[in-house]
This record gives C-alpha cells, sequence and structure tokens, in this order.
C-alpha cells in the first residue's frame, strides 16, 4: 500500500549483516501502539531513521525533551542519543525505523560521509519535507523496498548507495526542512517536560525533589504528584535513570575506570552507583561493560 508516495508493507524488514557488524542495515516496516510505548528513553550504538506514518499524531522524547511529530516526519537519531517514541492512545500506528551502522571510508570519501552524517547532530534533528522534496526522499526509500523482492549478488549494494543517496538529499534539502514543534500540552505537562530536559542537561549536578521545585517555582509536594502523572516515574527513579543510562554509554564507548563513570554520571559515591546501577540494569557495571565488549567482538 502507499502512505502519501511511501510503499508500506506491515511486517516487511530488510536485513542486511547483523547487529553490532561494522556494516549492517535494517530496515523495519512495522506498527507501533501506546500498549508497546517503552516505559524509559533508550540509547544504541547504531544510527537511527525513525519515519512516522500516521495520521494520529504521536511525539517523540529526545534527551527528555518532547517534540511533536506527524505523518511524513524523519527523525535521525545519532549513536548514544537517549530517545523515545510516545504513541497515542487508540489503534495501532505505522512506521519505518531504519537501523545501519557503516565503518569509516577512505579519504576524501570519508570527508563526505561525515558531511552527509552531520544531519543526525543539529540539535533538534527532525526533518520535515513537503511537496516535491518529500516525493523525491521517499522515492529513494521505495527503490530499497523494490530491490529488497527481486535480489541478486549486487542488491545489498544497491540498497547502501539508494540509502546514500537518501541520506545525501536530507542534507541538500535543509534549507526546506519546515519542522516546528508545536506541543499542545496543558501548563503543568508543559512544565513537567522542561523539568526531564532540565534533568537531562544537569544530571551530573546535586539534584533534589526540593532544588527542581525551587528553580521551577513549584510546590515540591505537587511536583511530585505531577512527575509521577506525567512520567509515571517518581523524580528520583527519574534522576537516577538518567544517571544510569549515560552511564551506560560511557561504559560502552569509553574505557574510563568505572569509579571515574560513577562520579561524571552524578552519583555521591560509588556503592550508590552499583546499587542503582543493579536496580535498574539487573546486573553489575563491570558485569555489563564485560557483555557487551564480548557482543561486539
Amino acid at each position: 500500500m502507499l502512505i502519501g508516495n511511501l510503499i508500506y508493507e506491515q511486517k516487511y524488514d530488510i536485513r542486511i549483516n547483523p547487529y553490532g557488524a561494522p556494516f549492517f542495515y535494517y530496515f523495519d516496516w512495522d506498527e507501533r501502539s501506546h500498549t508497546v510505548n517503552m516505559e524509559f528513553q533508550h540509547f544504541h550504538q547504531f544510527y537511527e531513521m525513525f519515519i512516522y506514518l500516521d495520521d494520529q499524531q504521536a511525539g517523540h522524547l529526545i534527551d527528555g525533551s518532547w517534540h511533536d511529530i506527524r505523518r511524513g516526519d524523519i527523525v535521525a537519531v545519532r549513536p548514544s542519543l537517549l530517545h523515545k517514541t510516545t504513541y497515542p492512545d487508540g489503534a495501532t500506528c505505522k512506521r519505518l525505523v531504519i537501523n545501519f551502522s557503516f565503518p569509516s571510508m577512505p579519504a576524501p570519501l570519508d570527508s563526505y560521509v561525515k558531511k552527509i552524517l552531520s544531519i543526525f547532530d543539529k540539535e533538534l534533528p527532525f526533518y520535515r519535507f513537503e511537496g516535491k522534496y518529500r516525493d523525491i526522499l521517499f522515492e529513494k526509500l521505495n527503490d530499497i523496498y523494490y530491490l529488497s523482492k527481486t535480489p541478486n549478488e549486487l542488491t545489498d549494494l544497491s540498497i547502501h548507495n539508494k540509502f546514500m543517496e537518501f541520506l545525501s538529499l536530507i542534507y541538500l534539502y535543509q534549507s526546506k526542512n519546515v519542522y516546528e514543534n508545536q506541543v499542545d500540552f496543558d501548563n503543568i505537562t508543559n512544565k513537567i517536560y522542561s523539568i526531564t530536559a532540565y534533568i537531562h542537561t544537569h544530571f551530573t549536578e546535586d539534584l533534589s525533589l526540593n532544588s527542581i521545585a525551587d528553580q521551577f517555582f513549584i510546590s515540591s509536594y505537587y511536583l511530585s504528584h505531577q512527575f509521577k502523572k506525567v512520567t509515571n516515574f517518581t523524580l528520583t527513579e527519574y534522576i537516577q535513570l538518567t544517571r544510569i543510562r549515560n552511564a551506560q554509554t560511557m561504559l560502552i564507548s569509553t574505557n574510563k575506570p568505572i569509579t571515574d563513570i560513577a562520579f561524571a554520571s552524578g552519583f555521591s559515591s560509588f556503592s550508590q552507583f552499583n546499587r542503582v546501577f543493579n536496580n535498574f540494569v539487573g546486573t553489575s557495571p563491570s558485569k555489563f561493560r564485560k557483555k557487551q565488549q564480548k557482543a561486539v567482538k
């Protein structure tokens, strides 16, 4: 079926090499509903593109900030970025998710690839194109779909080339991006999402219910109640989870000593870090690091 001018086939996917390989692609056409909303924002070590394909308005959280997404919107998620999609109540919503990774290219190609991938590094990595610009972009994704239907010995290379064209066009069309974040919440919900965004940029500091309540001119009792209502987490849980997620990215992507990571993540003691990490992740920081290192070998 066509949605706009983008081909959609539910539960269809394309896989090129497994997750964790230096070069891989995973295209996933499917539906999701409010009942499978992730509890908390997650991260991964590869690039992700999320393309929303439904008429119902949904949301995308990036580092605690809520962003409105509508049909045809493209979200470009760089590695290690905390994010999650939040779907509305009701029927399932169609979307296309593309996960990918490829190794560095030899010079001078490497400089061009870095330029293309800069679309993932924007403060607001959301892209909304209209008219012919969206049509041309989605035509590249349709080409990938058709290539996968008639595979041959060069299909993987052809898909990679088409996807690089897709990314290149987003880069070249940046001035045509008309995305605007039009959040339609009540005042207290807006304030709660301002607080979650604040937590993500200040998680290394000494945060408490009272200090945040004072910062945002709200009573601590009311903040505690409303925060749980909006996010499904207590304020303390949210702060701790934000710190743990950032610690996980450092455990995976750096060789820093675990004690240094504990303090760099905002924990006041190593024992507290170990306890909270075990509580949320189900294993110790050292075992988590070893498992992740083993997975990429």
